[in-house]
C-alpha cells in the first residue's frame, strides 16, 4: 500500500492570528513538504490544480517541478489535473518533461473538476463538460502509447501522424482517474481500465463502498485484470502526538477551510458534534494520534481494497510547524506499521 500526502494550495486566512497567507509563501512551504516527506520516505507527493485566486498553484507541473530537483525516490503527481480545461497535449508534454527531470517519478491523476472558474477561464462550456471531458481523455490515452498521433474528435483539432515530444523516462506516463464519488465518473474508470484516486471528504468512508464496488465490477466486465484496477483514497488529514491534541489543534483551520467563502455558498458551517462525528473510526477525516490513524487507514483498506492513501496535509491555513509536526508523525509512526501490516516495503 503506498502512502503520501497531499495539498491543494488552498489560500486561507490562520484563524489563530487573522493572517492570510500569500501565493508565493504557500508555494515555497508546498515543495518544502514534498521535500520532507521524500527524506522520511514516503511514496507520493500529489498537488492540486485551480484557478483561482483562492489557491497558489494553477499549474501542478511547474511546482513539482521544483521539488523534483530537491528530492530523489517520491513520485510526484497532479490531484487532479483538470483535464476538461486543458489541451491533452500539452498537459502529456508538461508532465513528460517533469519525469524526464525527476527520472521516471512522474504521474498524473487527471479529473473533471467542481470547480467552474477553470471552465470559464479556458473557454469550456458546462454544459458540455463530461462530453469535453471524455474527448480529451481519449486523446491523452493516445499520447500516452505513441510518439506519433493521429486523432480527430469534436472539441480540437485534429492530428494527423503528428510528433509530440518529449516522450517520458517512463514506457509511458501512468494514469489515474481522479473521482469525487459520481458512479459515472467511476464505471468510466473501470471500462478504460486504468487506476482510481477517490476522493473523501465528509460523512464516513462506508459510503464509498458501492461506488467502489461499481468501479471494480465495470473494470472486470470489460476484462481488465482484477489487479490492474487500483484504488487510491484522499482524505483531509492530520496526525497529532495524542488524540485529544490533534483534534484540538486541527479543528479551528478544518472550520475555516471548510466555512462558505464565495457567493454561491460552496462549503459548509462545520460545528463540534459533527466535527466529532467524521473524525470517528469510520468517519471520512482522517485525524488522531498515531495508532488512531494507523487503525483507521487499514479498516479502510479492509473494507476498499486501497492500494494507496493521500493525505491532505495543509488546509485551512495551517502553520507549517503543525505541518511538518503531522508528516513526521505519519512517516515515522504511522507508514512503518501500514508497511508491516500490509507487507508492503514502500519508502525508500
Amino acid at each position: 500500500m503506498e502512502l503520501g500526502i497531499l495539498s491543494l494550495s488552498d489560500l486561507q486566512r490562520d484563524p489563530a492570528t487573522g493572517r492570510r497567507h500569500d501565493a508565493a509563501t504557500r508555494t515555497r512551504e508546498i515543495v518544502s513538504y514534498g521535500i520532507l516527506a521524500d527524506r522520511l520516505g514516503l511514496d507520493v507527493f500529489a498537488l492540486g490544480e485551480h484557478h483561482s485566486l483562492d489557491f497558489a498553484v494553477s499549474s501542478p507541473a511547474v511546482t513539482l517541478a521544483a521539488v523534483a530537483q530537491a528530492t530523489d525516490k517520491i513520485r510526484l503527481t497532479s490531484a487532479v489535473s483538470v483535464l476538461t480545461a486543458l489541451d491533452p497535449v500539452r498537459l502529456h508534454q508538461d508532465f513528460a518533461s517533469l519525469d524526464l527531470l525527476s527520472a521516471g517519478r512522474a504521474e498524473i491523476i487527471a479529473g473533471r473538476s467542481a470547480f467552474i472558474e477553470a471552465f470559464e477561464l479556458f473557454g469550456v462550456d458546462p454544459a458540455s463538460y463530461d462530453e469535453v471531458f471524455a474527448e480529451n481523455l481519449e486523446l491523452l490515452l493516445a499520447l500516452r502509447e505513441s510518439d506519433r498521433v493521429t486523432w480527430s474528435g469534436r472539441f480540437r483539432a485534429p492530428l494527423d501522424d503528428a510528433q509530440v515530444p518529449p516522450r517520458p523516462a517512463q514506457p509511458k506516463l501512468p494514469l489515474w482517474l481522479g473521482v469525487g464519488g459520481s458512479p459515472g465518473s467511476a464505471h468510466r474508470a473501470g471500462s478504460l481500465g486504468l487506476p482510481m484516486t477517490l476522493g473523501l471528504i465528509g460523512g464516513n468512508f462506508q459510503r464509498a463502498k458501492p461506488v467502489v464496488d461499481l468501479y471494480r465490477e465495470a473494470g472486470t466486465r470489460a476484462g481488465h485484470p482484477l489487479e490492474s484496477l487500483k484504488l487510491g483514497l484522499t482524505s483531509h488529514f492530520f496526525v497529532g502526538e495524542t488524540s485529544q491534541d490533534s483534534r484540538a489543534d486541527f479543528y479551528p483551520y478544518y472550520r475555516e477551510y471548510l466555512r462558505p467563502k464565495t457567493p454561491d455558498g460552496r462549503g459548509w458551517l462545520v460545528g463540534p458534534d459533527e466535527y466529532r462525528q467524521i473524525a470517528g473510526p469510520v468517519g471520512a477525516l482522517m485525524i488522531g494520534s498515531p495508532q488512531e490513524v494507523i487503525d483507521k487507514i487499514l479498516t479502510e483498506r479492509e473494507l476498499l481494497g486501497t492500494d494507496r492513501f493521500l493525505g491532505q496535509i495543509d488546509l485551512g491555513g495551517l502553520p507549517p510547524h503543525l505541518v511538518n509536526r503531522s508528516i513526521e508523525l505519519y512517516a515515522t509512526e504511522v507508514a512503518p506499521a501500514i508497511r508491516k501490516e500490509t507487507g508492503f516495503a514502500g519508502g525508500h
